[in-house]
């Protein structure tokens, strides 16, 4: 009883995996086989073309398509020009020169019109090696197989050696058992080495484009947590700025009622609300700034988080420290000196401060010159630093800085630029407008 239940099941599984093969066939083979998919160009980065001139840079992307119809055309004609012509002979080039020439356009319709033409050429060239093929049939068949292969899913090239085998097996029908010959059982062999050794190479490069791909998205991921760490430090440097301005409000609206004899209770009141609402902002920072900092609770290091927040009377030491380390530094201040709002002063000290660290970094044993100026509208700095007259040892940075540069200018409304000079050196030039920066604190 249980043998006859397990019989119709196994049947049904059978046809079930008979129809999933077919399927799949029909999929890879079938559907859409001669769809327009041209074989794509050289790209820019290719390592063949890097020896070539940037003007034949355009015309080289082309050079393995040129090769490739060039070698079809001679395996295609010389065996015409050597024989007399025939109805053999016109097969055997329609056999070799049409699917080789389609191939870079249409590969799987390519390799059907090579699989069809192997059926007239076996009943009219008779039982010999290579059979169903002739020698110039074999390299266009093979090649013909080997860029579909290339071009198509990997289970395709499993899928063409299995119809070859099939076909080989079908034609050899009417030659009574004579079907295998060493050669062909040789060829078939080579064929299938052959599609393995495809199939590896076409897995190293699609291996490399993956990692390419991954390693593009990680440096992306990489800069936009460099940005966010950035925002995190300028916030938590600005805290105590905006908390003195909050403490300053707090201070006088608690003292102005004293200040004035026979204060109105409506005047009095009003000054405690903004004395409330001041104490209130303050109490809301220090959570901010708490979050902030257990988000990261090792970044000010050995720096006291209690300490003031530098400002441009700092620069002396910060160039007198960068000197002792070795950095040749010339200091300028143009203009009138005059007391800026904290936030311009705190963000151009750190900006002079990453300039010259990348200059220690990159530039070592080079000149810097830091210039400060002091105009109407705002300040502007300009760092700048000649070429290094040693090898750079490796930075252990994360190589982002000038995200934060960037980020301290943007955030005051001014404008940066920073770029290579003529020789060889390293210029970054920013400018914040004290409007601006005045609005934003």
């Amino acid at each position: 009883m249980n043998d006859t239940y397990q019989r119709p099941n196994g049947a049904t599984s059978e046809i079930g995996a008979a129809r999933g093969v077919f399927h799949t066939i029909r999929e890879d083979l079938v559907t859409d086989a001669f769809a327009f998919r041209p074989a794509p160009p050289l790209a820019d980065d290719h390592p063949l073309l890097r020896f070539v001139p940037r003007k034949f840079v355009v015309y080289a992307r082309w050079l393995p398509h040129a090769v490739f119809l060039a070698a079809a055309f001679l395996l295609t004609f010389m065996p015409f020009m050597a024989f007399e012509p025939g109805l053999s002979g016109l097969l055997g080039m329609f056999a070799t020169g049409v699917p080789l020439a389609v191939v870079l356009l249409r590969p799987v319709g390519a390799w059907w019109l090579a699989v069809a033409a192997a059926v007239p050429m076996a009943m009219l060239s008779g039982f010999q090696s290579f059979w169903p093929w002739t020698p110039t049939g074999v390299v266009s068949y093979g090649a013909v197989m080997l860029v579909a292969a290339f071009r198509l899913r990997p289970r395709a090239s499993a899928e063409m050696w299995s119809i070859t085998v099939a076909l080989i097996v079908v034609l050899g029908i009417p030659f009574r058992g004579h079907i295998w010959t060493r050669d062909t059982l040789a060829l078939l062999i080579v064929f299938g080495v052959l599609l393995l050794i495809m199939l590896g190479l076409r897995g190293v490069r699609e291996s490399k484009q993956q990692v390419a791909v991954q390693a593009a998205v990680t440096e992306v991921e990489r800069s936009r947590r460099t940005v966010l760490e950035e925002r995190t430090t300028i916030a938590r440097e600005l805290h105590d700025v905006v908390a003195h301005h909050m403490s300053v409000v707090a201070i006088q609206a608690e003292a102005a009622p004293y200040r004035v004899e026979e204060t109105p209770p409506e005047l009095a009141a009003a000054f405690a609300t903004i004395r409330e609402n001041a104490v209130a902002a303050l109490t809301e920072l220090r959570r901010v700034l708490g979050v902030v900092r257990s988000e990261n609770p090792d970044a000010f290091g050995e720096v006291d988080p209690e300490a003031p927040q530098p400002t441009l009377a700092a620069l002396g030491s910060l160039v007198d420290n960068v000197r002792a380390a070795g950095l040749t530094v010339e200091h300028v201040t143009t203009g009138v000196v005059r007391t800026m709002p904290q936030g311009v002063e705190l963000s151009a000290y750190r900006i002079v401060q990453e300039a010259l660290s990348n200059t220690l970094r990159h530039a070592p044993g080079a000149e810097a010159r830091v210039e400060v100026s002091y105009v109407m509208s705002g300040l502007g700095l300009r760092i700048v630093n000649g070429p290094a007259n040693r090898l750079a040892k490796p930075s252990p940075g994360s190589g982002h800085g000038m995200l934060g540069m960037r980020e301290r200018v943007t955030m005051l409304g001014g404008e940066m630029t920073a770029g290579a000079t003529k020789d060889g050196g390293f210029e970054v030039v920013a400018f914040i407008p004290v409007e601006a920066a005045e609005e934003s604190e």
